[in-house]
């Protein structure tokens, strides 16, 4: 019999943030002042995925990318998080 492995429901973002093509430069979001001591890759992935559909997150000293399927999901991102204040730091 053949075994059926466990998929998991998470779906794995790419840690790529990066590529030039501009349908993903206008669908990626920059968020500053975060506190990356407190705040890792998959809290940021929560919080930003109520806005669509995620589909790279990259976490760096301070700061984050987050890129999304596309430019409308950015915006809203953009709009709803801006000023938010998360781990104690003003997003």
């Amino acid at each position: 019999p053949l075994g059926r492995s466990k998929m998991s429901l998470k779906v794995q973002t790419s840690n790529i943030t990066n590529k030039n093509d501009p349908k993903s430069i206008n669908s990626r979001v920059f968020i500053g002042n975060l506190n990356t001591a407190v705040v890792k890759k998959s809290d940021v992935e929560t919080i930003f995925s109520k806005y669509g559909r995620v589909v790279g997150c990259s976490v760096h000293k301070g700061y984050a990318f987050v890129q999304y399927s596309n430019e409308r999901h950015a915006r809203a991102a953009v709009l709803g998080e801006n000023g938010r204040v998360l781990a104690g730091q003003t997003l």
